[in-house]
């Protein structure tokens, strides 16, 4: 008997279980999927997210590359954001999902206390009198929870990763190319490599995917020029939906994290760092409620949703501002006109301060 069980070995439940474990639990970890694997993802970690990597004990230096903020793009002008210097938390990096996802479920696996068992479907909770007492693995489907509220917005994710670039100038900043319909994104990796990703209103999506997504990079000269001799470093990956939300994110001694418990569109790149975020938060919650009340995972929750609520307001800021094309390019200017303010909005994206006033991040 264990005292806790994870479904899904990608970031949060990762992250969660590390945690926990350190903390005298045992914990066992199933995900059906066995790493290294692919996952479309934006692959931008922001500061507050490295940093909460280093605190799980991951050397970062060695995965992915720098980048000290994010440039927007959009019919011939730029506006250019750095991250707040705060302590260790300044720099973002860009690293690929696959190799991210493996080294936190390598650390798992080595940390005492945790099980991690792969290639495992959990297919829902197992309930005995009434009440929930653990999961089934390859057993019937989940039906208390899913994530089946309908977005009002269709949007979809295509990504690929490049290597061999035309342009050999290391990339410090996560470049955001602004089109009508869609959004392209270009985050540094380690060893040369980019990901491009498009983010994109499924109205737009006419033809192949592959071929949509090689025009839309040829419309945007800078782009164009980066990727027209690079090698493809990975299939085209497509996902969708890109928000959901959860019928109930927690139950008496359940509870939902990471993308299972809802997620916000990407447009602003916060959603691995908001992972990791989450996780810290859940086990310190655990660790200071050692009865495990009734209540505890809904005091969580209700932390968990005030952290997330100034990061979920610009990213429906952002996806107002993508509605309303007019508005992009004087919006692109006010930005660049006040660098402080569009620094300090990246921080907030990034998990290290609140849109009104601010608060340290963990160092």
């Amino acid at each position: 008997m264990k005292d806790l069980l994870i479904a899904g070995a990608g970031i949060a439940g990762s992250a969660l279980a590390i945690h926990l474990a350190r903390r005298g639990h045992s914990v066992v970890l199933v995900e059906r999927s066995r790493f290294p694997r692919e996952k479309p993802c934006g692959e931008g970690l922001m500061p507050a997210g490295v940093a909460a990597l280093e605190r799980l004990g991951i050397d970062t230096a060695g995965l992915g590359a720098e980048f000290y903020g994010i440039r927007y793009h959009c019919a011939g002008r730029m506006a250019e954001g750095r991250f707040l210097q705060n302590g260790t938390a300044g720099l973002g990096r860009g690293i690929r999902r696959r190799e991210l996802d493996a080294a936190l479920a390598d650390v798992a696996a080595k940390t005492p206390g945790v099980t991690l068992q792969t290639g495992a479907r959990v297919t829902g909770p197992l309930f005995e009198r009434g009440r929930m007492t653990g999961l089934l693995v390859e057993g019937q489907p989940m039906r208390a929870l899913n994530l089946d509220s309908a977005s009002r917005r269709k949007r979809l994710g295509i990504c690929r990763h490049f290597g061999r670039l035309s342009d050999a100038e290391p990339r410090a900043y996560v470049e955001v190319f602004l089109a009508h319909g869609h959004e392209l994104y270009v985050t540094p990796l380690r060893n040369g490599e980019i990901l491009v990703a498009a983010l994109a209103d499924t109205d737009a999506i006419e033809g192949r995917v592959e071929e949509l997504f090689r025009r839309w990079c040829e419309a945007q000269p800078k782009l164009a020029s980066l990727v027209r001799n690079a090698e493809p470093a990975s299939d085209i990956l497509v996902t969708s939906p890109l928000t959901g939300r959860a019928r109930r994110r927690v139950l008496p001694k359940f509870v939902l994290l990471g993308d299972a418990a809802g997620f916000t569109d990407p447009i602003t790149g916060g959603e691995m760092t908001q992972a990791l975020q989450s996780a810290e938060m859940l086990a310190e919650h655990l660790a200071a409620e050692p009865n495990w009340t009734e209540g505890f995972l809904e005091s969580f929750d209700w932390t968990r949703e005030k952290m997330l609520l100034d990061y979920r307001r610009l990213t429906a800021a952002m996806l107002w501002l993508g509605n309303h094309p007019p508005l992009i390019g004087p919006a692109l200017r006010a930005m660049g006109s006040v660098p402080p303010l569009f620094s300090h909005l990246l921080s907030v994206v990034g998990g290290a301060r609140r849109l009104l006033g601010w608060r340290r991040t963990r160092t």
